[in-house]
């Protein structure tokens, strides 16, 4: 006698031509650890969370977790956005979930990917260019950068399907911070106000040789209580094309805008430079009155790649032509210091 499996299950109800009632009987799936790869139609689904949620400052620390992994579960999450130009910039790491199946980068160091160990906010400052020696920079601080976040299953060099996924936006200015160009005399800058009673403590910030108006660390820094101008020095609207040859009168006339304003507060402002704006500091630090503190990145002792004049004579030789003013400047360095 030949009987057929469903034929054998119909009296105990446990088949019927209607595949639903079998999926009620039988109860959810079990999910069996030990597999790299196990399918659990069971599990709860998979979030990611940050906190906090929704939009923050890009430099304020996100707390990023994951929820409804298997217990052990290896993952692969990366993190990605596109700059103004449309460049994309990821990165990427490998975890496991814990005992619960939940996975907090606070707690639980990286295996490898763009970084290993325990590093919070790695896959944010490990964001690397798609196309080689492209730099991150935003270019407009009134819009956030969105940064995509997903959760991938099993690990490199092949992660499989998609588990989860949040948008997180990273923005430049905090509530209430004011933007302001400025276009006064010869000064090409952008002003930010914090909110809040003034008078605010001033600082004039001055970027390196990437062109331009860059505020994104003034926009920042007003967020903590700074009134700071982002001043641009050439290859700007009317300015001059090329850093050649720069007049240190106009850094001056910057720098008394940014004291006679209405909320900054006196009697001196503070200079924060990096690179050729770091160079320009010193010499700021060094010629001009009314500079209270300086913080200088990576800004070289010496004239770089032009001529600075002040009251129609040269600051300096050209540091290209093998005259460094280390030695003019010690004193006033060890000041700064002090």
């Amino acid at each position: 006698m030949v009987v057929s499996f469903p034929a054998l299950l119909r009296p105990f109800r446990l088949c019927r031509w209607d595949p639903t009632p079998w999926a009620r009987l039988a109860g959810p799936t079990k999910l069996r650890t030990g597999f790299t790869n196990s399918w659990a139609p069971a599990r709860m689904a998979v979030t990611v969370t940050l906190e906090p949620a929704g939009r923050c400052r890009w430099d304020e620390p996100v707390r990023i977790a994951v929820r409804g992994l298997a217990p052990g579960q290896p993952v692969t999450l990366r993190a990605s956005l596109r700059d103004e130009k449309g460049a994309l910039f990821r990165a990427h790491a490998r975890y496991c979930a814990d005992a619960h199946g939940q996975l907090d980068l606070g707690r639980a160091p990286a295996l490898g990917g763009s970084f290993t160990g325990l590093e919070p906010m790695g896959l944010l400052w490990a964001l690397e260019p798609e196309k080689p020696l492209l730099r991150l920079v935003k270019r407009d601080v009134q819009t956030p950068f969105p940064v995509e976040l997903e959760v991938l299953d099993g690990h490199d060099p092949e992660p499989g399907g998609l588990l989860g996924r949040a948008v997180h936006e990273r923005d430049f200015l905090a509530p209430g911070v004011r933007r302001e160009p400025v276009r006064s005399g010869r000064v090409r800058a952008t002003l930010f106000l914090p909110p809040g009673p003034a008078p605010f403590p001033g600082i004039v910030d001055i970027s390196g040789t990437g062109r331009g108006l860059p505020e994104y660390r003034a926009s920042l820094l007003a967020g903590k209580g700074f009134a700071v101008m982002a001043l641009a020095y050439y290859n700007y609207e009317d300015l001059p094309k090329s850093i050649e040859n720069l007049h240190l009168e106009y850094f001056e006339e910057a720098m008394n805008y940014l004291l006679n304003h209405p909320q900054v507060k006196g009697p001196g402002v503070g200079l924060l430079g990096i690179s050729k704006g770091g160079e320009l500091c010193l010499s700021m630090a060094s010629f001009l009155k009314g500079i209270t503190a300086a913080v200088i990145i990576n800004g070289s002792v010496a004239s770089v790649g032009g001529t600075l004049h002040y009251k129609d004579e040269e600051t300096e030789t050209q540091y290209l032509h093998g005259t460094s003013r280390a030695g003019a400047l010690a004193p006033h360095i060890k000041f700064l210091l002090s």
